[in-house]
């Protein structure tokens, strides 16, 4: 079996303040290896089951033994991430609270898209006239008005069909990115960069018809 201080890369961990012992084992082999990776299943699934119980307003028609399902599952796919990206970790800070949070992660976005599961996202491309339902009440003044009909005109005009789907989704329908990241096939960065481009575009719109201060 090989020592772990014959790994250079493993060498320079063990001399870093934030490694713990049995971190290193997890780049052995065999039985020390299995050991290794059992408690950090340990630690990952009691930071899974703090978050999932932490969240389970949001999931009051679940049992407890659904929710310790979700633990489960956001333990296991974690554990898996870790393992994957242990070259990430520098040992700039505790192994443990490194782990943590990509259970927490896991967690969080296995709670969203469970609560999500059985409510509707209405993606049709008309759903964004909603906005108009938003406008200025009597108290308001004209340029108020003018400034919701150029942002309704930008949506309509300005973003392409999919960057007013997920722009209405994200931002006035309030879905969490990552269940409509699931319902589109897509992916968090995909749909960060998409929202990201569409508001730059409503802002040169609202910009252009004589709002420059949206542009700032």
């Amino acid at each position: 079996m090989p020592a772990a201080d014959t790994n250079p890369d493993v060498s320079a961990l063990a001399a870093a303040p934030g490694v713990e012992e049995w971190h290193l084992d997890l780049h052995a082999q065999g039985a020390r290896r299995d050991e290794a990776v059992a408690h950090l299943h340990g630690i990952l699934l009691r930071a899974a089951r703090f978050e999932v119980f932490r969240r389970r307003g949001s999931l009051p028609q679940l049992s407890a033994a659904e929710l310790d399902e979700l633990v489960q599952d956001a333990a296991d796919d974690a554990a898996v991430s870790v393992l994957r990206r242990l070259g990430d970790f520098r040992g700039e800070s505790s192994f443990r609270t490194w782990a943590y949070k990509f259970a927490l992660l896991e967690a969080a976005v296995k709670v969203r898209r469970r609560a999500w599961r059985d409510r509707e996202v209405t993606l049709e491309p008309e759903h964004w006239e909603s906005l108009a339902h938003a406008g200025p009440g009597p108290d308001d003044d004209a340029e108020s008005g003018a400034l919701l009909e150029a942002v309704r005109d930008g949506i309509r005009t300005a973003l392409t069909p999919r960057q007013r789907l997920v722009l209405v989704a994200l931002v006035l329908e309030g879905v969490p990115i990552d269940v409509l990241a699931e319902r589109l096939g897509s992916n968090r960065n995909a749909l960060y960069k998409m929202l990201h481009d569409a508001r730059r575009r409503l802002r040169a719109h609202v910009a252009a018809a004589g709002f420059q201060e949206a542009n700032e």
